[in-house]
């Protein structure tokens, strides 16, 4: 089997946008709709499109579905249809199955069934805008469970022109740098805008530009705190 093979069962919007994602970073990726016009659109962007009732266990087999390392449910209309797709995931001994929640009473049915990875796009976008009204500094974040997440934040004005090892990410505020981020101009007679670039692992005695954002991890609270000191 090869690696990285997937399957996103519902081609809304959020579907769609996970299935594109994964194969632009070079994953094999089936997506499935009951219909047609969705799975037209997206054709062109995925290894295999397959206009189907992912509620019928003969058609998923027949794609070889239990052969996936993953399949992504996103189906956001029908609950039913969901839970019944779902259902014949787990018989069919999938070895992860990722599972779309509308609401509180949804996640509580995946839940009691079984599912242990399950998105609710609605409530992550509300967090994310949350924290970017309430912290302007940081630019985007990734939860991640028992309250942690991988923040990307602007640089402090405190830290600028400072050396990582001064900073003291983990002793000081108990987060772990992960990598930063630094905008650089190409050479060039041409006048361009300065373009992202990620410095892999830093060394502790590399210093901080005003323009740099820096990735950090550890838990929520604590990157609120490193927040709050360095305003």
């Amino acid at each position: 089997m090869a690696e990285n093979k997937f399957a996103v069962i519902g081609l809304g919007q959020f579907g769609t946008a996970i299935a594109k994602t994964l194969a632009a970073r070079g994953a094999e990726v089936l997506a499935i709709d009951t219909n047609d016009d969705y799975v037209e659109d997206i054709k062109d962007n995925v290894a295999y499109a397959v206009t189907m009732d992912a509620t019928d266990q003969k058609s998923l087999r027949a794609q070889s579905i239990q052969d996936m390392n993953a399949v992504v449910v996103a189906i956001g209309e029908n609950f039913d249809a969901l839970l019944l797709c779902v259902v014949l995931l787990m018989e069919m001994e999938v070895k992860r199955i990722i599972a779309r929640a509308n609401g509180k009473h949804q996640r509580m049915i995946l839940e009691k069934i079984g599912i242990k990875e399950i998105l609710s796009p609605e409530n992550d976008v509300g967090l994310a805008v949350a924290e970017r009204l309430l912290n302007p500094t940081i630019l985007t974040t990734l939860m991640l469970p028992d309250n942690y997440e991988i923040a990307e934040v602007q640089t402090p004005r405190t830290m600028v022109n400072r050396n990582i090892g001064d900073i003291g990410l983990r002793t000081k505020y108990n987060l772990n740098l992960i990598t930063i981020k630094r905008y650089t101009e190409k050479p060039g007679p041409e006048v361009l805008l300065p373009e992202p670039h990620i410095l892999g692992v830093p060394s502790p005695d590399l210093v901080l530009l005003e323009t740099d954002t820096i990735l950090v991890f550890g838990l929520a609270i604590d990157v609120e705190r490193f927040i709050e000191i360095n305003k």
